[in-house]
């Protein structure tokens, strides 16, 4: 008759010395250069939000409804293999978004990476990062604002596959009638960061503010 042996709790000691060989882990395979990106998963008011980087910059900010699981095997096959889990990086990130939420920061100052885009798209991208907090555009004129008023269709793409959103805020393009349009976090989500920004939006077909 075997018996279960019940798992023993670690006390302070061993912990710290578990958590200086996983420092001293990280340490030694970013100089080696062994770690392609690097990610956490951090709590917030519109559910748990993971963030991916590279030595570039923040490269992937994804909504929990997106599985995070897929995000970091689509990560691994078009970045690569070497990912890290690693609640210690990823510091101003995650504190900007504190901020954010909190209300207390209006536009994000961090290293992006953008490889994950088309240039059209990064072009488009980069364009959200002018739209001021609180207010919206459409997608004509972003298109617009690109100088390819033509590329309206091609600029919804653009915001529907953006790969920092919150960051690069496509939740404040709307259509052209006022209506939310899309959104890769879906529309409840898409609706509370804009009221965050503005309680006064009403989600009606009518508001462009």
């Amino acid at each position: 008759m075997s018996e279960r042996i019940a798992a023993v709790p670690a006390t302070q000691d061993e912990a710290r010395i578990l958590a200086e060989l996983n420092k001293k882990f990280v340490h030694d395979a970013r100089s080696q250069q062994l770690i392609e990106i690097s990610y956490r998963i951090v709590d917030s008011p519109i559910g748990r939000l993971l963030l991916a980087s590279t030595e570039a910059g923040l490269v992937r900010v994804a909504f929990e409804t997106e599985g995070h699981e897929r995000i970091l095997e689509a990560l691994a096959h078009k970045v690569g293999p070497r990912i890290l889990k690693d609640d210690r990086s990823l510091d101003d990130a995650a504190r900007q978004l504190d901020q954010y939420f909190s209300g207390t920061l209006q536009e994000f100052s961090l290293p992006l990476d953008l490889r994950l885009s088309t240039e059209f798209r990064r072009q488009v991208q980069l364009e959200l990062g002018h739209i001021a907090y609180g207010q919206t555009q459409s997608y004509a004129q972003v298109a617009e604002h690109i100088g390819k008023p033509k590329a309206v269709r091609a600029v919804g793409s653009a915001c529907a596959t953006n790969p920092l959103p919150i960051v690069l805020p496509c939740h404040r393009v709307l259509r052209t009638d006022g209506s939310l349009g899309g959104y890769l976090g879906g529309l409840g989500i898409k609706t509370r960061l804009l009221k965050l920004e503005n309680p006064d939006f009403d989600g009606g077909e009518a508001t462009l503010f």
